[in-house]
């Protein structure tokens, strides 16, 4: 197995309960992270080492990169396990795949590639890769299959393990939040280049809603080992905050939040599954930025937004995701309590749709892909 970045790693650890149910003695190795090791997978390379986004940052980490895949894949065709599971980082999995495939391994893709959304050439490279597709979202095996990709709808494992009522008042007891205070959970990121390109803003933001909004109290979680990093630029940019930095814990930080400030990714549905009102933002290097706006499909990047198919939260990109713009959209979320549960409700049917067992499902969709 290889998964990529932290939120593979939830990905996988998640997929990982259906399969040791089903096969308790499953020995699983290769790339990976906390969540996958408690369930005994043993890390070749820790996940973190292909935790990178945007077009000119992998180029600069392209060799160590190239270097970790092509050692993985001599150690698994001289090792040939029953199977090869690709969770998510397609440019780092795919070429895997196909490698292993015309090896004989039986490789199997779990999250299909945005497709839908961008660089659709990818479903061809895809079809070469992958003996069978394991999608989250309901729209996506119809697709795959027009492209000869054998593919399975098993749900998003998230909306499993969220409860569809979110225990708000459990969640600030557990961070030591009052309940009659409002508050913003901030979500930069989870890779080393969200937190340089997206936390500053984010920060800057926060110390304006703090001069605004006294009453305001702010609670950021961060993902071990980027501490260090934000840190300094809390002191910085949010001195006069009411700002908690916690170490992990961004569930309870969603469910105990009435707004959250969020960088686009899959924390988005997180907060999406959590019910939560949110403001999407994203900033990345400007040359990687024009690659990828030329390459988009349809208007939204948010995941809540897409599979909503329609604006539903605001999405600030780029120069227009600055302090003041952001600002402005946390205040109107709090502001208008009629449209916050509006979302709301939205979000509640959103969570019933990808429910769907994961683990169990995706796991009979291996055993029958190994059976074949």
């Amino acid at each position: 197995m290889v998964a990529g970045e932290t939120s593979g790693d939830l990905l996988a650890g998640l997929l990982m309960d259906g399969m040791k149910a089903r096969w308790p003695q499953m020995a699983a190795a290769g790339i990976g992270g906390p969540r996958m090791a408690a369930h005994g997978f043993e890390a070749w390379w820790p996940h973190d080492k292909l935790a990178v986004r945007g077009y000119f940052e992998v180029l600069r980490h392209y060799r160590s990169i190239s270097r970790i895949r092509e050692q993985l894949a001599e150690r698994l065709l001289r090792e040939r396990p029953d199977a090869f599971i690709g969770i998510d980082a397609p440019d780092f999995n795919l070429g895997l795949e196909a490698r292993l495939k015309r090896a004989g391994i039986r490789s199997i893709h779990f999250v299909c590639p945005s497709i839908w959304a961008w660089r659709g050439g990818r479903a061809k490279k895809l079809a070469a890769s992958a003996d069978h597709v394991l999608c989250l979202f309901p729209f996506e095996p119809e697709l795959l299959q027009r492209h000869g990709v054998a593919a399975t709808y098993v749900g998003h494992p998230l909306a499993d393990v969220i409860p569809l009522a979110p225990p708000r008042s459990a969640a600030r007891a557990k961070l030591g939040l009052p309940d009659d205070v409002p508050v913003l959970a901030v979500l930069p990121g989870s890779r080393r280049s969200e937190i340089e390109m997206i936390a500053p803003v984010f920060l800057e933001t926060v110390q304006r809603l703090s001069t605004l909004r006294p009453d305001l109290r702010f609670v950021l979680p961060v993902v071990p080992g980027l501490r260090e990093l934000v840190e300094p630029l809390r002191e910085r940019l949010a001195p006069d905050a009411a700002l908690m930095l916690v170490d992990g814990q961004s569930h309870e930080a969603l469910a105990a939040c009435d707004v959250t400030l969020i960088a686009s990714g899959t924390a988005t549905l997180e907060a999406a599954l959590f019910k939560r009102p949110m403001v999407i933002a994203y900033r990345m290097n400007a040359l990687s930025w024009q690659l990828m706006r030329h390459m988009a499909y349809q208007p939204w990047v948010g995941l809540p937004n897409i599979l909503c198919r329609d604006f539903v939260v605001p999405e600030r990109l780029q120069a227009a995701a600055n302090p003041q713009t952001l600002a402005s959209d946390v205040l109107n979320w709090l502001d208008t309590p009629a449209k916050a549960e509006a979302v709301e409700r939205r979000f509640e049917e959103l969570h019933h749709l990808l429910r769907r067992d994961t683990g169990r499902t995706a796991t009979h969709a291996i055993a029958q892909v190994l059976e074949a």
